[in-house]
C-alpha cells in the first residue's frame, strides 16, 4: 500500500462523498447535509450537537486480555467536548492495577508465546488487526470524534486509515529486524542480536489518540515486546475499542494491556516501576521532565520522549501569498491548533507582511466551525474546559501585551469548548503568545526582515520539534533546513505524516524519534555474541 500523506488525505476528506452520512443516518438532531456551514455558525452547527448512534462498548482495564474493573472498583467520566456532557464513565486505573499489569506483561514476555513466535507470525497478526481497523474505521473514527472533538471527517478520512497503514507498515518490519556479522582482528566470530527490550511502559496524549497508539504499539509489538499503555484521561475510548481489536487479531494475553487513569495515579506508577524495561512518552515538556525524573530514579529505564513545540512557519519574500496563507492556516489551525508541531510562530517577511496579515485574517473568519459531527467543518471544540480556559488566558494576555487582535478571540456559543479562530499581528518575540506553546486556534504573526534574522529569532525558544519554510528559491530553502534547529522541517508543504518519517524534537521538545526504522531502535537491545574460531580457513 503507498505511503499516504496526512495532508493530502485531510484536502481528499473535505472534498470527497464520506461514509459519515451513512454512519449517522440513524442518528437524532441529524444536520441536513444540504445546510450550508457558514462562519462561526451556531444554530444547529453548536447548540443542537448530533447524535452518534451507537454505545460505547469498552470502559474496563484490559489486563491479560481481559477487560476487567478497576481494583478500587472507582471510575470516572469522560466528556463529550462539544457539550461537557458524559459519554461513559471508564475503570479509573491505579498504582495497584500499574502494578497487575506489568505482572501480567512480564509474564507474557518471560513464558509467553509472543517473543517466541517467528517474526512471520507476528506479522500476520498485526497484518489481521490492520484489516479489522480498515472493517472498523467509522466506528472508531466516530468514537475519537465523540471523545476529542475533531472533526468527523479528519478521523475518518486520515487518521484511522493513517493507523491503518501505520500497523501495517510495522507489520512489515517485522520479519526485517537482524543484527550483523562483525570481522574482528583475530580469529574470532563475532556477531550482534537485535533483541526485544522486555515490558514496555507507554503513555499517549489526548490530541491523537489513535495516531499515538500506533506510533508506539506498533514498533513494540514489531520487535516482540510487551506492552502496558496508559491513555489520556481526557480520551481513553479508541484505545480500548483498538485494543480488542488487536486481541481479537490473534494477541496473545498480557501482550498489550491498556489502563486508563490520570497521570500521578497511574502514569507516575508506570514510569518509575522497577519491572518496565523501557518507556515512551508523548506529551507536554513539563510532565515529560516529571517521567524522565521517574524513570531515572527507579532503574533508570530508558525513555523516549515527544514533547511541546513551539514551531516557527517562515514566508519568504518570493512567496506566492495565497498559497502562504492557506498553508500556514493549516499548519496552525489543524485539529483545534492541539498539534505539537504546529506552526505557531508565522514569520513573514516585511515586504508582504501587510498583505499576508489581511488575508490571513480573511482566512480565519471563513473557517467553518461547528458539530464536529457536520459535513464541511474544518474546527470543532477543544478537548477539554481546562484546555479551553488556558487558551482564552492566552488570547487574553496576548490583547493586553499589545499585540493586534485581527480576529477571533473569544468563545464561539454557549455551550461546549468552542474558540473563534483567532489571529494576532504586530507579535513581539517577548510576549507570552510568541514563547509558549498555546496548543489553540491561536496565529501569532511577526514581522522579519532577512534570513540572519528570522534564523536567529526561530532558533530562540526552549522547543525544537518542527519548522516550516515557504520559498520559491531552493538556496533559501538550502540555507533555512540547515540553519533551523529542528527535527523536521517541511518545505513548501505542513504536517506531512508518512509512516516512514521520523518524528522527533530537538531541545526541550524531547528526544528519540518515533515512526519509521528510527524508532525500532526504542525497543531494541543490541547484543554482541563473541566466539573463537580454530583454523578458520578466513577472517
Amino acid at each position: 500500500m503507498a505511503s499516504r500523506r496526512m495532508c493530502s488525505l485531510l484536502s481528499h476528506s473535505l472534498t470527497s462523498p464520506t461514509s459519515s452520512a451513512a454512519l449517522f443516518s440513524r442518528g437524532r438532531n441529524i444536520a441536513s447535509p444540504s445546510r450550508g456551514i457558514s462562519k462561526y455558525s451556531t444554530a444547529a452547527a453548536i447548540e443542537n450537537p448530533v447524535d452518534p448512534p451507537f454505545e460505547v462498548k469498552h470502559t474496563q482495564l484490559l489486563i491479560n486480555g481481559q477487560f476487567v474493573d478497576a481494583a478500587s472498583g472507582k471510575s470516572f467520566p469522560t466528556l463529550d467536548p462539544r457539550t461537557g456532557d458524559v459519554i461513559a464513565h471508564v475503570a479509573e486505573g491505579d498504582a495497584e492495577d500499574i502494578n497487575r499489569a506489568v505482572a501480567a506483561a512480564r509474564k507474557a514476555f518471560d513464558e509467553g508465546p509472543w517473543p517466541k513466535m517467528t517474526a512471520y507470525e507476528r506479522q500476520r497478526i498485526v497484518l489481521r488487526f490492520a484489516d479489522l481497523i480498515e472493517k472498523h474505521n467509522d466506528e472508531l473514527a466516530a468514537l475519537e470524534t465523540w471523545d476529542s472533538g475533531k472533526p468527523y471527517e479528519q478521523s475518518a478520512k486520515v487518521e484511522v486509515p493513517m493507523l491503518t497503514r501505520l500497523m501495517r507498515y510495522y507489520a512489515g518490519w517485522a520479519d526485517k529486524i537482524h543484527g550483523l556479522t562483525v570481522p574482528a582482528d583475530g580469529p574470532y566470530h563475532v556477531q550482534t542480536l537485535h533483541e526485544p527490550i522486555g515490558v514496555v511502559g507507554q503513555v499517549t496524549p489526548w490530541n491523537f489518540p489513535l495516531l499515538m497508539f500506533a506510533w508506539k504499539v506498533g514498533p513494540a509489538l514489531a520487535c516482540g515486546n510487551t506492552i502496558v499503555l496508559k491513555t489520556a484521561e481526557q480520551t481513553p475510548l479508541s484505545a480500548l475499542f483498538a485494543a480488542n481489536l488487536l486481541h481479537e487479531a490473534g494477541l496473545p494475553p498480557g501482550v498489550l494491556n491498556v489502563i486508563s487513569g490520570f497521570g500521578p495515579t497511574a502514569g507516575a506508577p508506570l514510569a518509575s516501576h522497577m519491572d518496565v524495561d523501557k518507556f515512551a512518552f508523548t506529551g507536554s515538556t513539563k510532565t515529560g521532565q516529571v517521567v524522565h525524573e521517574l524513570a531515572s530514579r527507579s532503574n533508570l529505564k530508558p525513555v523516549t520522549m515527544e514533547l511541546g513545540g513551539k514551531s516557527p512557519f517562515i514566508v519568504c519574500e518570493d512567496a506566492d501569498i495565497d498559497k502562504a496563507v492557506e498553508l500556514a492556516h493549516s499548519a496552525l489551525f489543524f485539529n483545534q491548533g492541539q498539534c505539537c508541531c504546529a506552526g505557531s510562530r508565522t514569520f513573514v517577511h516585511e515586504r508582504v507582511y501587510d498583505e499576508f496579515v489581511e488575508k490571513s485574517k480573511a482566512r480565519a473568519l471563513k473557517r467553518a466551525v461547528g458539530d464536529p459531527f457536520l459535513k464541511g467543518i474544518e474546527q470543532g471544540p477543544q478537548v477539554s474546559n481546562a484546555q479551553f480556559e488556558k487558551i482564552l488566558e492566552y488570547i487574553k494576555s496576548g490583547i493586553e501585551s499589545g499585540a493586534t487582535l485581527e480576529s477571533g478571540g473569544e468563545r464561539l456559543g454557549n455551550k461546549g469548548y468552542y474558540i473563534k479562530p483567532t489571529v494576532f499581528s504586530n507579535v513581539k518575540d517577548d510576549m507570552l503568545i510568541a514563547k509558549d506553546e498555546i496548543f489553540g486556534p491561536v496565529q501569532s504573526i511577526f514581522k522579519y526582515k532577512d534570513l540572519d534574522e528570522v534564523i536567529r529569532r526561530a532558533n530562540a525558544t526552549l522547543f525544537g520539534l518542527a519548522a516550516g519554510v515557504f520559498t520559491e528559491n531552493l538556496d533559501t530553502a538550502n540555507t533555512l533546513t540547515r540553519a533551523l534547529r529542528v527535527g523536521t522541517v517541511w518545505v513548501n508543504c505542513y504536517n506531512i505524516f508518512d509512516a516512514a518519517i521520523p518524528v522527533g524534537g530537538y531541545k526541550m521538545s524531547g528526544h528519540g524519534r518515533e515512526k519509521g526504522i528510527y524508532s525500532l531502535e526504542n525497543y531494541l537491545q543490541v547484543k554482541a555474541v563473541v566466539t573463537p574460531l580454530k583454523n578458520p580457513a578466513w577472517l
